[in-house]
């Protein structure tokens, strides 16, 4: 049993990296990364039923909880970094709704 829990840890790293790197997008590899550490921990707890193996099954579902909630959150930066274009410089483009040039609304 050991042996599969090892496996599937080993297998872990590789998918999530696989996953990082195949996708771009870090948190898709962490979570993939967590839910199979997930299943290593419930292999573990269930090839030796004691408190120190569901002691780490606990731990590593507490530790994917929280880094899932972390990761849900959309980063800081995600919003625009600067302010918009002001738009008394577009007046050279044609208005959607008649085709002409000159100043929206007016």
């Amino acid at each position: 049993m050991d042996a599969l829990v090892t496996a599937v840890t080993a297998l872990a790293l590789v998918a999530g990296v696989v996953t990082t790197l195949s996708t771009g997008a870090l948190r898709s590899g962490v979570r993939v990364l967590l839910d199979l550490l997930t299943a290593a921990g419930l292999l573990r707890l269930v090839g030796e039923p004691g408190w120190n193996g569901l002691a780490g099954a606990v731990a590593i579902i507490a530790l994917r909880q929280l880094l899932g909630a972390a990761l849900s959150k959309p980063p800081p930066w995600s919003g625009r970094q600067s302010s918009a274009p002001c738009a008394d410089d577009d007046h050279h483009l044609p208005l959607a709704s008649t085709g002409e040039t000159g100043k929206a609304g007016g």
